[in-house]
């Protein structure tokens, strides 16, 4: 039996519908989208019990196959993803919360949808989540700029802090107060993506730095466009995506206080992740901020070094937990 066979087995225990095959098979679906493109993510939700993984597999394959439709560098297609949206959201049943009882009766035609739908229902993730993120995808079809931070902070809110929000009923609160530093860290995973990613994002014909950021450190979008073409980023980028390095560095220590805030068998792998991610901060500073000539990335070695003392941790709590839960 594979590991996410095994995986889906132990949500099945807490979640009979995973036990119908079409759902299952939309599951596996969605981890093999988080494999091959959420690797540093994909690695730190190994930490997680493996109850909760699929669920994970779902909140990010519907993230990505959203994301796709527009993101997509050789056959991008705007309209699909308007067309998919609506689909979605129109499928949901009454509450707004996912799929029916029965598995297979009604719901989302499409399997990444029906593994999104059973994962809302499952963990009660409100419908307003899913819409703003889904609000945040269509800005990206004509939207190429914002002028302030604040405007980048709307998109940025359903892209990434919605994204945190969803999680939290998975890696289960035991504290209050977990929804201002859930949002600060999703807020803090895209703003590493996108220093990191300035030069791909230019080839979509988009720039996440407000223009405010560009002008107070006297950068245009021709001076970014210069750049990549020649493979070279120039002093003044350099500078400016210092600055962003800085503000992004602080969303995560905003974030610090909320990585407890959940439940022991998930903390390892959002400390994980927290590390794992501010690693491509430490990659950008690496090469002197010259991001417009290369992809920076946190290497294997690195990425094992953080995430298997993780592991052993994560192990330790649930066998703490399954002992306090059967003594």
């Amino acid at each position: 039996m594979s590991t996410s066979a095994r995986d889906l087995d132990a949500a099945a225990r807490t979640d009979p519908a995973l036990l119908d095959p079409d759902l299952r098979a939309a599951f596996e679906g969605c981890r093999l989208l988080h494999a091959e493109h959420g690797k540093t993510y994909y690695l730190a939700t190994l930490l997680l019990p493996p109850a909760k993984r699929p669920y994970v597999w779902a909140l990010y394959g519907f993230a990505r196959y959203a994301d796709e439709f527009v993101d997509s560098l050789t056959s991008p297609d705007p309209q699909a993803l308007v067309e998919w949206s609506d689909a979605f959201l129109a499928s949901l049943d009454g509450d707004g919360r996912g799929l029916p009882d029965l598995p297979g009766a009604g719901g989302p035609a499409d399997p990444v949808g029906r593994a999104m739908a059973a994962t809302m229902r499952r963990w009660d993730i409100p419908r307003a989540h899913v819409e703003a993120f889904l609000h945040s995808m269509r800005m990206d079809i004509a939207t190429t700029g914002y002028a302030t931070y604040e405007d980048l902070r709307e998109y940025v809110y359903g892209s990434a802090a919605v994204i945190g929000l969803q999680m939290l009923p998975v890696l289960e609160t035991v504290a209050p107060g977990a929804e201002g530093p859930a949002r600060a860290l999703g807020e803090a995973f895209q703003l590493s993506n996108f220093i990191r990613d300035v030069g791909e994002d230019l080839d979509r014909g988009r720039v996440y730095l407000p223009q405010e950021d560009l002008d107070a450190f006297g950068v245009t979008r021709e001076d970014l466009l210069r750049g990549r073409a020649a493979g070279t980023t120039p002093q003044a980028v350099r500078d400016l995506l210092a600055f962003e390095v800085a503000r992004t560095r602080a969303l995560y220590a905003q974030a610090v206080p909320g990585l407890d805030m959940v439940h022991p068998t998930s903390r390892d792998c959002l400390w994980t992740a927290y590390a794992l991610y501010g690693g491509i901060l430490d990659a950008v500073e690496a090469v002197d901020h010259d991001v417009l000539a290369r992809r920076v990335a946190v290497g294997m070695p690195r990425r094992l070094a953080v995430a298997l003392p993780g592991l052993g941790r994560a192990r330790l709590a649930r066998w703490r937990e399954s002992r306090w839960t059967t003594a």
